[in-house]
């Protein structure tokens, strides 16, 4: 299968985790980041306000050498997840990856604008629980 391009503005950052439940157990596996990006894939723009909302799976070193925050545009290739089920994002495997522009900070005062911290760092604060109501409300931009 050929790797579909996509070129967008960071929109969030968030870790890519995936919980695995068995019986009264969890435990969850860091996969790196998940970027969503306002943009296109494939040189397709399908939304009618001219952007396509799209999230793509990147690793931890990926995300050490770019050091990607919102408002960064972003080009690169990669492949559409097979089961959505077991990933978080809708498309991984990222390859051409680069930092096409340096984007603004709208304010010095909305931390969800810098550069995530380390997984390292999100897995020593724990894990938080919400709706998706809640996520998609409130949530969808933070870090």
């Amino acid at each position: 299968m050929d790797k579909l391009s996509f070129k967008g503005i960071i929109t969030s950052i968030q870790p890519r985790i995936r919980l695995t439940r068995s019986f009264d157990e969890a435990s969850h596996t860091y996969l790196g980041y998940a970027i969503k990006i306002a943009g296109t894939i494939d040189n397709q723009e399908t939304i009618s306000s001219n952007q396509n909302i799209f999230s793509i799976g990147i690793g931890k070193a990926a995300q050490a050498k770019f050091n990607f925050k919102v408002n960064d545009i972003i080009s690169g290739e990669c492949l559409p997840v097979p089961d959505p089920d077991m990933e978080p994002v809708d498309y991984y495997k990222v390859s051409k990856l680069a930092k096409v522009e340096e984007g603004e900070q709208g304010s010095i005062s909305a931390p969800w604008e810098l550069v995530p911290p380390e997984l390292e760092v999100y897995r020593e604060r724990g894990h938080r629980r919400l709706a998706a109501r809640t996520y998609d409300t409130k949530c969808y931009s933070c870090m």
